[in-house]
């Protein structure tokens, strides 16, 4: 039995780059990036981080307030973008027929941290904490409420990919009819578990991330939501392919030869019915630390021999974790379906890691030719793979 087609519809967006879809995109075409800097908080040196430019001024309703946190503002803020064609939605299908899937992996914990290190004094934020706010799994529950649906709703955390996973899990709902329509993304905050975290790792960067380069130094840690709607409805892109593999390597590195990241891509390219040829530019997960960007470089190599347009724009998001398989995808997406789209640049120092194979990383302004598809990778902890493809 062959399955329906699913297609991304509306996208809400706010990350480092800025607080809608137009200000990203025009920043994106530029590779410069207003959210990127040093902050005091994240260790003794403090930290190199990807805020999110936009206001946060809207709150949940009075009925949710306790749910109130940045990261739930941040995906109030993206979901604004999208309401009224989740409205629609609601007026064709029902609310009970369109749910949510989201990707997360800090939700709330920076508010958790605000109200502990307060916990014996008189601040606010302590009294307005409430434990909710940083559950792992109620991102999706509070933006179907604050949507009003009623369709399935679950959250998804598998640290990097998790946003990316999302994508998979909202189409198998859709192709079994269980919805007609769904909100898919992903939502992260920043917060001082992760920051720290990744220090004690030896993973970060105290400068902006480098991707590719021989002087890649690790991470930048970011903050953002990216949400979709999706439904089977033909629309603008097509989720066209997806592919998801586990190597279990090891619980925080990839597996050095890539064979897992691999097999994601040409599962991916597999379920597209395309060859890598079909695909004209791919947004890399590119953490510029030293294990991923070497597995990385050596499977897209594999890949496309030819070689592809790609590049890695953590360089201007930061890493944002649970939210960056749908930020990218974000990306990917503006690529395919505004006209006349600038692909993202691979900002860097332009210093070849002469190591790694070459790729075609985008230095200049470039576009999409007629007819070719876009991808987007994500690996995360655990050995656990995703690729996704978008086409007409």
């Amino acid at each position: 039995m062959k399955l329906p087609h699913v297609y991304l519809h509306a996208l809400g967006m706010v990350n480092a780059l800025g607080a809608d879809t137009a200000a990203i995109a025009a920043a994106l075409a530029t590779g410069v990036s207003p959210g990127m800097g040093r902050v005091a908080f994240g260790g003794e040196h403090g930290a190199y981080v990807g805020r999110a430019q936009a206001s946060l001024a809207l709150a949940p309703p009075a009925h949710l307030a306790r749910y109130d946190c940045r990261n739930n503002r941040l995906l109030l803020a993206a979901l604004a973008q999208i309401e009224p064609a989740v409205q629609a939605a609601c007026a064709r299908y029902g609310a009970e027929r369109v749910g949510v899937v989201l990707g997360t992996s800090t939700s709330g914990i920076g508010a958790g941290e605000r109200a502990f290190g307060v916990a014996s004094g008189p601040d606010a934020s302590c009294r307005a904490f409430d434990y909710v706010q940083m559950e792992i799994g109620s991102g999706a529950p509070f933006a179907a409420a604050a949507l009003g649906l009623q369709g399935p709703a679950f959250t998804i955390s598998t640290a990097c990919t998790s946003s990316a996973k999302a994508f998979a899990a909202g189409r198998r709902l859709l192709q079994l009819g269980l919805c007609d329509a769904l909100v898919v993304g992903g939502v992260d905050s920043l917060c001082e578990l992760t920051l720290r975290g990744f220090a004690a790792l030896e993973s970060t960067s105290l400068e902006r991330t480098n991707p590719m380069s021989s002087n890649r130094a690790g991470i930048n840690i970011g903050e953002g939501a990216a949400v979709f709607l999706m439904s089977r409805e033909q629309g603008p892109a097509l989720l066209a392919g997806i592919g998801e593999s586990s190597d279990a390597h090891h619980i925080s590195a990839p597996d050095p030869t890539g064979a897992g990241g691999e097999l994601a891509l040409r599962a991916a390219l597999a379920d597209a019915g395309m060859s890598a040829t079909a695909i004209g530019y791919v947004n890399l997960h590119a953490t510029a630390t030293r294990k991923n960007d070497e597995m990385e470089a050596r499977l897209m190599k594999r890949v496309f021999p030819q070689g592809v347009a790609a590049s890695g724009t953590k360089p201007l998001t930061g890493h944002t974790l649970g939210a960056a398989g749908a930020t990218e995808l974000g990306f990917a997406w503006l690529v395919l379906v505004r006209e006349g789209a600038v692909l993202p640049r691979h900002v860097w120092d332009g210093v070849a890691d002469t190591a790694l194979p070459k790729l075609d990383l985008i230095d200049e302004a470039r576009h999409l030719s007629p007819g070719q598809a876009v991808m987007s990778n994500s690996f995360a902890f655990g050995g656990n793979n995703v690729s996704l493809v978008l086409a007409h």
